[in-house]
């Protein structure tokens, strides 16, 4: 996927082995949140960007940014949807039930009768039981709970991408090799990491990751459990497959 390696490859701090290349860094990870821009150019329309969730008594509460005003609404292909209003600073919170099992919702914003839809999709596993993730095409997916040091490994089947966040400079070891990256100023960071054909270890500081690799192909959203975690298999907006390993925290 040519736009997963553009992702991977579009930032360069240090130099690592050959099998390992620094990627772009993505936004930040929840608790923090994202600092997104809330005022799009003339005659554009942003889309919103989730930073945060909580949960109480069997309810999900979203926070983010949107255009100041605006109604920000989480869609899923069921038809059933979620909004709220952005206030004047931009900041929204969407309330909803905890769902039953797993939720895929995209992400639009709605100004008058203009609306912008994100390529982002927000992933609820097992009602909020396993992760709530931002799954990013081409790019590194972004937890929401509580993760371990490896947040996610992405994967079209060419290559694959690390992410997580940390305080510090992460230490990595995969395919024979190690490399040591630093996270941005929110904390994020990721790495790219050369293909695999099939399971192997990541180690990620003091703690080995067991990936159980790509799973069986497919077009329609799969969640399931995949050794020490969950995989996802999804599809991009464009069409593009791309897989998802999110280990457990502990």
């Amino acid at each position: 996927m040519d736009a997963m390696k553009r992702a991977m490859l579009g930032k360069t701090a240090m130099a690592i082995p050959a099998c390992l290349a620094l990627a772009a860094c993505s936004p930040s990870a929840t608790p923090q949140t994202d600092r997104v821009q809330t005022e799009a150019p003339a005659g554009w329309t942003r889309p919103p960007a989730i930073a945060a969730v909580q949960g109480t008594r069997g309810s999900l509460v979203f926070t983010g940014q949107a255009e100041p005003g605006a109604r920000v609404v989480l869609r899923a292909d069921s038809g059933a949807a979620y909004a709220a209003a952005a206030d004047d600073g931009g900041r929204f919170e969407i309330r909803m039930a905890a769902p039953a099992g797993d939720l895929l919702l995209r992400p639009e914003t709605q100004v008058g009768q203009d609306a912008a839809h994100s390529p982002d999709r927000l992933l609820i596993v097992a009602g909020g039981r396993g992760p709530i993730v931002i799954l990013r095409p081409g790019g590194p997916t972004r937890r929401l709970d509580r993760a371990p040091a490896l947040g996610a490994i992405d994967s079209d089947g060419r290559m694959r991408l690390a992410s997580g966040t940390s305080s510090s400079a992460v230490e990595l070891q995969a395919g024979g090799e190690s490399g040591r990256v630093a996270p941005d100023s929110s904390g994020r960071w990721s790495l790219a990491l050369g293909p695999s054909a099939g399971p192997d270890e990541i180690r990620v500081g003091a703690r080995t990751f067991a990936w159980p690799g790509e799973g069986a192909p497919g077009t329609a959203l799969r969640v399931e459990r995949a050794g020490e975690g969950w995989r996802v298999v999804w599809t991009g907006p464009a069409g593009a497959r791309q897989s998802t390993w999110l280990p457990d925290a502990a």
